[in-house]
């Protein structure tokens, strides 16, 4: 910790952090990370290796009763070829546990996607700075929620008042996996993604594994579970392996179970929820993969595979649900600890005609709502898998 000009430079630590699996100290800052090492040493997926570097649930938590602070980070801004742009993403302040604030960091390294040819390439850029000021006199707990959708490297931390790490609230903590929904596509921010929504109507900690494009029954993000220590898990299984066309169903039935068995070694009691996937009307009887369209005003995604192949084994989101439902009516006979939702009870047909996924697989922020405030309801009140 050091002063200048009435500004206090405290170092970031590991105790800051809620919501990381993992920090990297690069040549720049410190990179969070929602999967750890050994995990991201046994991917070879670049949309894995982007999706679990942004920080979606991931915040600093301090006391201070410092009135200002500045954060210098480093941003990865993604551009996609033909795509309009992207905004900058969004930071979330929290005092006492109420929104007190939103800014952007402009500037930051670039990573132009081209989703037709399959390349990715990243152009350096220099840090920018976040500032919060006016926040109220006297000590309190403040949170700054990372963005969900941009990498990002914390450079430097300033505060007008000394900082340190906030006391455990003691709060259970909830562990949840899941794909791009759950990672937050489209939400309006950090902290409105359906499962933070869902964890502050819950009164829990969040511990977010939704990846965009990577919930995939990967081997290495079942370990990263069982090694996370956690009161509530949940598992939202399914698009991803149809749109992504990587499994049949001979497949799929045994890797869910060893995802599941695997998750159990290290929470062998904690309540452990299986989600199916959502309504997505391209793939509930068509099969993979998806691919985007840029033939209208906006992108959007189409399914591509041939519903006729459902009969040699090829996934659709009803053959999913299906299975997933016998996998866990199954087990539940010897795990008393473990709970079914369908995610159509999140979201469903009359959802769909009211509220209809703008690029016809991802929801809108209003959607997002409505999916955390049915999570919440559904899965922590009396009588449900976290009740």
């Amino acid at each position: 910790m050091h002063t200048k000009d009435g500004w206090i430079s405290t170092p970031l630590t590991r105790d800051m952090f809620r919501g990381a699996l993992d920090l990297e100290r690069t040549e720049r800052g410190l990179l969070p990370h929602r999967l750890p090492a050994r995990a991201r040493a046994q991917n070879t997926d670049g949309q894995l290796a982007m999706a679990e570097s942004q920080p979606s649930g991931v915040r600093l938590a301090l006391r201070t009763r410092a009135t200002a602070l500045e954060l210098d980070t480093l941003p990865t801004k993604r551009v996609y070829v033909g795509a309009p742009p992207r905004p900058d993403a969004v930071y979330e302040l929290l005092v006492d546990g109420r929104p007190a604030g939103r800014a952007s960091v402009t500037g930051g390294d670039t990573l132009t996607i081209d989703m037709a040819a399959g390349t990715a390439d990243v152009e350096p850029g220099p840090p920018g700075t976040l500032r919060f000021a006016d926040l109220p006199e006297g000590d309190k707990d403040i949170e700054i929620w990372l963005p969900h959708n941009e990498t990002t490297e914390l450079v430097a931390l300033r505060t007008n008042a000394p900082v340190e790490p906030a006391s455990d609230p003691g709060r259970r903590v909830w562990l949840h996996h899941g794909s791009s929904i759950s990672h937050g596509s489209d939400a309006a921010g950090p902290t409105t993604t359906w499962p933070a929504l869902a964890a502050r109507l819950g009164g829990v900690e969040l511990v977010n594994l939704g990846l965009g494009g990577a919930a995939l029954l990967d081997p290495f993000t079942a370990r990263a579970m069982r090694d996370t220590p956690a009161d509530l898990i949940s598992v939202k299984i399914g698009i991803n392996v149809v749109n992504a066309d990587v499994m049949r169903l001979r497949a799929f039935g045994p890797a869910v179970h060893g995802f599941l068995d695997t998750v159990r070694e290290g929470h062998p009691t904690a309540p452990l929820l299986v989600v199916s996937p959502l309504l997505c009307p391209v793939h509930e009887d068509t099969p993979g993969p998806l691919a985007p369209d840029f033939s209208g005003d906006r992108l959007r995604f189409v399914a591509t595979g041939d519903p006729a192949e459902r009969a040699s084994g090829k996934l659709t989101l009803n053959v999913i649900r299906e299975e997933l439902s016998r996998i866990v009516a199954q087990r539940a006979a010897e795990d008393e600890h473990l709970y079914y939702l369908d995610g159509r009870d999140l979201y469903g047909e009359a959802d769909e005609a009211e509220l209809p996924l703008p690029d016809n697989v991802h929801p809108d922020a209003a959607t997002h709502r409505l999916i955390g405030e049915r999570f919440a309801k559904l899965a922590f009140a009396d009588g449900g898998a976290f009740g």
